[in-house]
């Protein structure tokens, strides 16, 4: 009897040692394909750094052009400079990674990366429906818009956005690091996610994943409908214009915008609302890719092919720059 408590007592100690001793993570990023890290890291460069030129440029001449200060370019102004700190949070540690060929990371700062990344990650979100709003109330109220729209309440919804997150990203990330890690310290991911954090975690993870699901609810399902909702009454009105040419202007001001929403809000919701065990960590990764990567570097195009005002404001630019 004494011998078989002694052999559970050293088991229990064995478990909770096992269980303690993880103090960080490895981040295997693109490990699986070793032969191509040094083109990896060239292509992901060259997108980071044109991530940050072309919204660098965006924040640059709605700053200047006296023609984009109204609040469709002001919230366009801090949707881009979310861009840039959104990829700033995950791109330069995967391009170290690649380059050292090594993916340790702290518990601590895999907390910060994965706490950082979906706040603003939830700021884009708000800021998009505010984007919506500015166009519904652009539309559909023209005559009150100068009203509704003044820049002390642009002020307002754009500090709400940006701090709107914080506080719920904040709790779940606690909730989530205060959990046991044991066994394997491995991440098949090129950042700290959530599902592939998840994964490692011991015991019962069902009420983070119920937070999880609460916290995708409010701060992507919620918004996306309100946008919804917001683009059904633009339509609406749209249709209700006499002109072919007015119809086809109010359609413009809005598609680059809706563009942006439907590639956002429809990888976000594909990767947060699917249960951990339906997610492949290839297929997680290779969405984490689009909504990460890929997005970011096609969202400042879109708004500036798509629209005359930026691309005007942009030939301007350059003609003061040659000369």
């Amino acid at each position: 009897m004494f011998c078989i408590l002694t052999v559970m007592e050293n088991k229990l100690k064995t478990e909770k040692s096992n269980m303690t001793t993880i103090t960080e993570f490895v981040l295997l990023g693109f490990s699986d394909i070793p032969n191509s890290q040094w083109i990896l890291f060239g292509i992901f460069l060259v997108i980071y750094l044109t991530i940050l030129m072309c919204n660098s440029i965006i924040i640059l001449i709605t700053r200047i052009d006296p023609v984009l200060q109204t609040p469709m370019y002001f919230f366009l102004n801090n949707f881009s400079f979310s861009e840039i700190c959104y990829v700033t949070t995950t791109v330069p540690r995967m391009l170290m990674d690649l380059l050292t060929q090594k993916g340790n990371i702290s518990l601590v700062a895999c907390a910060v990366q994965m706490c950082f990344f979906l706040i603003i990650g939830g700021s884009e979100c708000l800021l998009l429906t505010m984007m919506a709003y500015d166009r519904y109330v652009a539309i559909c109220n023209p005559l009150h818009y100068p009203l509704v729209m003044n820049h002390k309440v642009c002020v307002q919804l754009a500090i709400a956005a940006w701090v709107g997150a914080a506080p719920a990203v904040i709790g779940e990330t606690y909730q989530i690091f205060s959990l046991p890690f044991c066994g394997s310290n491995t991440i098949n991911h090129f950042f700290c996610d959530i599902p592939p954090v998840l994964k490692l975690a011991c015991g019962d993870t069902f009420l983070n994943e119920v937070t999880v699901c609460v916290v995708t609810v409010v701060y992507i399902i919620v918004p996306f409908l309100l946008i919804v909702i917001s683009y059904g009454k633009i339509i609406a009105n749209i249709l209700k214009i006499s002109s072919a040419s007015g119809r086809a202007k109010a359609f413009s001001t809005c598609s680059s915008h809706l563009i942006v929403v439907v590639l956002f809000y429809g990888t976000g919701i594909f990767t947060y609302f699917q249960p951990k065990t339906n997610q492949s960590e290839g297929t997680g990764k290779v969405i984490s890719l689009f909504y990460t990567v890929l997005i970011p570097t096609l969202n400042p195009i879109i708004y500036t092919l798509r629209n005359k005002d930026i691309m005007m404001a942009l030939r301007k630019l350059l003609s003061s720059l040659l000369r």
